[in-house]
């Protein structure tokens, strides 16, 4: 995680502890406006918490910057409660909890959209694939092998030593390079294989883990997520058998 400022980081949860014993305990109906937004400010830093800070990832945005932005969601949530839906529930708390952190997400995503930084393939991958002139499916099974490790290791936030060599390369934007891959596997995979790779590497949401993809999947038994794993790795096997090169060079290029 990229550094942020302690200090501040700090008086806010002192502030948010002070705030929310004063308030204290009461019925959800009698909570006002500004005591529902104190009260569920340790949401919005639990939800940040699983965000990466990492500069890849987030771009300029520390931890302190993601409970800044949930917060600003959070207050949007709250201004759009309907009492009337929230009196129909039986849960009243759950129903809360799930209507506000799906808010809270959304502002944070899109602070991260908007200061997120540019994806970069490691710079001795690309001189490899340049260097392939006449063997083309190595060209292509670098370059999806390059990819697809490239966001793993932004995803999974690895500080692997390769990210501390200075790399000249041209940086690829993250959101252009998701939707390329996207479209290459919308053309050569079926759905099963296409949600496999989407949903295991994060490239329109975040990353979700092989057991949860597999329950999203309805793929039943106690080694489904070994099924996961072995359906995304013939999936990035299919992309290298049937992409053409020339779809590769004219990305690089």
């Amino acid at each position: 995680m990229k550094k942020y400022n302690i200090q501040n980081y700090i008086r806010y949860k002192d502030d948010v502890k002070k705030t929310t014993a004063r308030i204290g305990d009461k019925i959800w109906s009698e909570y006002t406006r500004d005591e529902l937004i104190v009260k569920f400010l340790p949401l919005v830093e639990n939800i940040a918490r699983k965000f990466s800070t990492t500069q890849q990832a987030s771009g300029v945005l520390t931890i302190n910057d993601l409970i800044q932005e949930g917060s600003v969601g959070l207050i949007h949530a709250v201004n759009k409660l309907d009492d009337t839906r929230l009196s129909e529930s039986e849960d009243i708390e759950k129903t809360l909890k799930s209507f506000l952190s799906k808010r809270i997400k959304g502002a944070i995503r899109r602070a991260i959209d908007i200061n997120r930084g540019n994806i970069k393939i490691p710079e001795h991958k690309l001189i490899e694939i340049r260097k392939t002139e006449g063997d083309d499916k190595k060209i292509v099974r670098m370059f999806f092998n390059s990819v697809f490790y490239s966001v793993e290791q932004i995803n999974e936030q690895n500080d692997n030593q390769i990210f501390e060599i200075p790399d000249k390369s041209e940086p690829y934007n993250i959101v252009l390079l998701n939707t390329y891959l996207l479209g290459l596997m919308k053309t050569y995979l079926n759905d099963k294989e296409y949600e496999v790779l989407r949903m295991s590497y994060g490239l329109d949401c975040d990353k979700i883990p092989a057991k949860q993809i597999a329950k999203i999947l309805n793929l039943e038994g106690v080694s489904n997520f070994v099924r996961i794993s072995q359906i995304k790795k013939n999936a990035i096997d299919k992309l290298i058998e049937n992409v053409n090169p020339d779809q590769v060079l004219d990305y690089l290029e």
